[in-house]
């Protein structure tokens, strides 16, 4: 994936940021997916009082891909205002390696990055089977 690419990704889940609805934690995520058409799709975290209920940057950006009509995720970025980059949680990771077998994970701060891929987050992801 070219850099041009990523930083456009970046970009897009750091604007997205600032739309996060956190009055609870304070910690606004915003996350950017670009799909297998080019096309790139943005979501940011919103808190619920029920916790449970809270839907994370990760899986609104998705969400955001398949109302789209799309299905694939090549590659998703993450971005917080903090020191250290947020990794996706357990969910988020579930997600992303069922739309994204293969995606590239980008999280960033605004003093940096780290790249990696789905298959190194998650290595073995639930997968459903269907009894015969």
């Amino acid at each position: 994936m070219s850099d041009e690419i990523v930083e456009a990704l970046i970009e897009s889940a750091r604007v997205v940021r600032d739309n996060a609805h956190a009055p609870y934690s304070g910690f606004r995520v915003g996350a950017a997916v670009i799909s297998e058409s080019g096309k790139i799709y943005v979501g940011c975290n919103v808190e619920s009082a029920s916790f449970g209920a809270t839907l994370c940057a990760e899986r609104a950006a998705i969400a955001h891909m398949i109302a789209a009509g799309e299905r694939r995720v090549v590659a998703i970025a993450v971005f917080v205002d903090a020191t250290e980059p947020a990794m996706p949680c357990g969910i988020c990771r579930q997600w992303i390696s069922e739309l994204g077998p293969h995606a590239d994970v980008i999280t960033a701060t605004p003093s940096g990055t780290k790249r990696t891929t789905i298959d190194q987050l998650l290595p073995d992801p639930f997968v459903f089977k269907r009894a015969e």
